[in-house]
C-alpha cells in the first residue's frame, strides 16, 4: 500500500475544522491509505541511521555514502548501498568539497625528464612507482608547505616533510626520510611535475645515487600526476576547508594526524580498506 506521509499530514492538521470525508475526497486519497500513513510506527532504520552518523562522525564528515557503506560491511552489517545513500541524503551527510590548487612551476631552471609513467598510474608491488610534489596551505596570513611521497601500488604517504618555507630542503629531507625506511629500491620510478625542486641537480643526483628512475609530468598537464593531486584534494576537502584555523601551528599538528588517519584507516575504495591494511595483506599473503 502506498503512502502519501507528506498529504496525510496536512489532512490531519485541517481534520479540526472540516469533515474527514470532504478531505479525504479533495485529496483524492483513500481512507485505508489516510491511516496507515497516520498509524504511528517504529523507524526500522534507527540503529543503522546512529551507526551510519557514529561513522560519518568519527571520520569527521570525510566519508561520503560509500565509505560509509564499506565500514558498515566490515561490522557484519548487511545493507544496500543505495540505502545507505538514501538513508545520508534523509539526515543531511555529505563530506564537503572544494578544489585549490598550488603550482611550483618556474620554468626550467634544471634539468628536466621525460614522462616515463605517461599516465600508468597501476603499479603490481610496493615501491615500484611513487609520486610526489608540494601544495600550500594558508593560514590567517601564514603558510606552510607540505611534501610527501605517494606509493601509487596502495596510495600510502610513504614519508613526508611540513615546512615554512618551499626550498630545496624540504623536498631533499624527503627523500633522506624515505630512503630510511627503504633500502632497497630497485626499478622505482619517482613522479612529479616541473618544479624547480626536481629539476635541482641534487635532488636528481639523489634519486641516481639509489637507481631511481626520474619521471616528470608534461608542463601545465596536471593530469599527469594525477594521483598526488588527488590525495591533496582530498586533504584539503577533508581538513582544511570545513574547519575554521585561526593557527597555522594547531593546523601542521592536524595535518599530522590526517596523514596517520589517511594511511592507517581511512578506507580508500579501489582497495576497499586503508593503505596499510592493504599492504600488511599483500606481505601476508607473499609470505
Amino acid at each position: 500500500m502506498s503512502c502519501n506521509k507528506a498529504k496525510a499530514s496536512i489532512i490531519q492538521s485541517l481534520r479540526p475544522e472540516h469533515s474527514l470525508e470532504d478531505l479525504l475526497q479533495v485529496s483524492g486519497m483513500k481512507r485505508a491509505t489516510y491511516y496507515y500513513c497516520i498509524k504511528e510506527r517504529p523507524d526500522k532504520y534507527a540503529s543503522l541511521r546512529k551507526e551510519i552518523t557514529r561513522i560519518f562522525e568519527d571520520n569527521r564528515g570525510r566519508y561520503g555514502y560509500r565509505k560509509v557503506y564499506l565500514e558498515l560491511r566490515e561490522t557484519g552489517l548487511t545493507i544496500n548501498h543505495k540505502t545507505v545513500a538514501r538513508l545520508m541524503v534523509e539526515m543531511g551527510l555529505h563530506a564537503y568539497c572544494r578544489k585549490l590548487r598550488y603550482h611550483s612551476y618556474k620554468g626550467e631552471v634544471g634539468k628536466t625528464a621525460p614522462n616515463v609513467l605517461k599516465r600508468d598510474f597501476a603499479a603490481d608491488a610496493p615501491n615500484r612507482k611513487w609520486t610526489t610534489d608540494v601544495t600550500q596551505v594558508d593560514i590567517q596570513g601564514k603558510k606552510c608547505y607540505l611534501s610527501p611521497i605517494l606509493d601509487m601500488w596502495n596510495g600510502e604517504v610513504i614519508s613526508y616533510v611540513i615546512s615554512d618555507h618551499p626550498n630545496l630542503k624540504m623536498v631533499t629531507d624527503m627523500l633522506q626520510k624515505a630512503f630510511r625506511k627503504h633500502r632497497t629500491l630497485d626499478n622505482l620510478i619517482m613522479h612529479s611535475d616541473q618544479g624547480w625542486h626536481y629539476q635541482h641537480g641534487y635532488y636528481q643526483l639523489l634519486l641516481q645515487k639509489h637507481g631511481i628512475t626520474q619521471s616528470m609530468s608534461r608542463k601545465g598537464n596536471c593530469l599527469d600526476n594525477a594521483m598526488m593531486e588527488n590525495f591533496f584534494g582530498l586533504m584539503k576537502n577533508e581538513l582544511l576547508y570545513p574547519n575554521k584555523w585561526d593557527d597555522i601551528e594547531k593546523f601542521k599538528t592536524a595535518l599530522k594526524q590526517y596523514i596517520r588517519y589517511y594511511n592507517n584507516d581511512r578506507i580508500k575504495l579501489r582497495l576497499k580498506m586503508s593503505p596499510v591494511q592493504y599492504r600488511t595483506h599483500f606481505q601476508n599473503q607473499v609470505k
